[in-house]
């Protein structure tokens, strides 16, 4: 009798593209919650610190889970979390088992060569993740308001035929297969972007929350092959 292989269980919602934008963080985000915190020299992505909301241990440990031999879930909230309580409600209103709990602070870009160049990368949010269980995604919260710089995703790495490009407006809310899609920010500054990401399990209490959380978004052709999607202007188009 043959073994029928077992899978992670993943949301049909992320299939066709591996990431959905939703619409804006209607909440009050205070600066000092995030200004505060402790920042660890901790690169990802770019010119990088991490200042650690929930991780493995409960203690201010970037690193991965499985360097604990755990999956990505059943995060514990660092000393970090007590000083960001709005932050904190924000993870636990989703409902979904969550892991890594991390705020990132961006230094502006050099240019989107380099970004594309050094920077694109994909995550390993599933090592040690049980078969069976729900495939562990990303989600964002983008904390300060970043006029004209977005999230570059790409199905390969090396293919920018399509390229979608999510705006990091204040308050930008989104979720992505980072295991799928490669990613990186493209950050104009001239200040630091700050945004919380945090990592949470596939499933029904997900997949109800970012339901809540959709509104309608429009897709703005941004060149031949590319993509941006923009909830906050739902109903309109342009080039740009």
């Amino acid at each position: 009798m043959s073994v029928i292989p077992v899978h992670h269980h993943r949301l049909q919602s992320l299939a066709e593209t591996g990431y959905v934008t939703l619409k804006r963080h209607a909440g009050q985000l205070d600066p000092k919650e995030w200004e505060s915190l402790k920042y660890l020299d901790w690169k990802s992505g770019g010119d990088t610190n991490f200042a650690v909301l929930a991780s493995a241990k409960g203690d201010d440990d970037p690193r991965g889970f499985w360097e604990h031999g755990l999956p990505d879930k059943g995060g514990i909230w660092t000393a970090n979390a007590r000083l960001a309580p709005t932050l904190v409600d924000w993870v636990t209103s989703v409902g979904a088992n969550f892991g890594r709990v991390r705020i990132i602070k961006l230094q502006p870009s050099v240019d989107k060569r380099e970004v594309v160049e050094r920077h694109l990368h994909q995550d390993d949010n599933n090592r040690l993740n049980p078969e069976g269980e729900g495939w562990v995604v990303r989600v964002w919260l983008n904390l300060t308001d970043d006029p004209g710089s977005y999230m570059i995703l790409r199905e390969q790495r090396d293919d920018p035929t399509v390229e979608h490009r999510v705006p990091l407006s204040g308050g930008a809310q989104f979720v992505v297969d980072t295991e799928r899609l490669w990613h990186a920010a493209y950050h104009l500054g001239p200040h630091p972007r700050y945004a919380l990401i945090a990592s949470f399990e596939s499933g029904p209490a997900l997949q109800t929350w970012m339901d809540e959380q959709r509104s309608p978004a429009v897709v703005r052709q941004a060149g031949p092959g590319d993509r941006t999607d923009d909830p906050a202007v739902a109903g309109t188009a342009e080039t740009l």
